[in-house]
């Protein structure tokens, strides 16, 4: 029983302590460079301060909260698959 117990804890574990976790089910985020929000929002729309400015960094924070939370979705869903997968 405590073997059973050590493992569903490992497999749960599993998904936090991997960095790089792939799989077919799971979307992987596209390899993107890193792009400083303060250039990127210079170069398209204009000088820090302007109402463009502001609503361009307003939306790359929302693009950069959405994407956080995609993923924490993907590794909960993963975590559950391999829980699930066992039985």
């Amino acid at each position: 029983m405590k073997k059973h117990l050590f493992a569903v804890a490992l497999l749960a574990a599993a998904p936090v302590l991997s960095s790089c976790i792939t799989s077919q089910d799971t979307p992987v985020a596209a390899a993107q460079p890193v792009v400083d929000d303060d250039a990127y929002c210079r170069a398209n729309a204009g000088e820090a301060g302007t109402s463009a400015y502001v609503a361009c960094r307003k939306d790359r924070d929302v693009g950069a909260t959405r994407s956080s939370a995609s993923m924490e979705k993907a590794h909960r869903n993963l975590a559950e698959s391999m829980l699930n997968s066992g039985h």
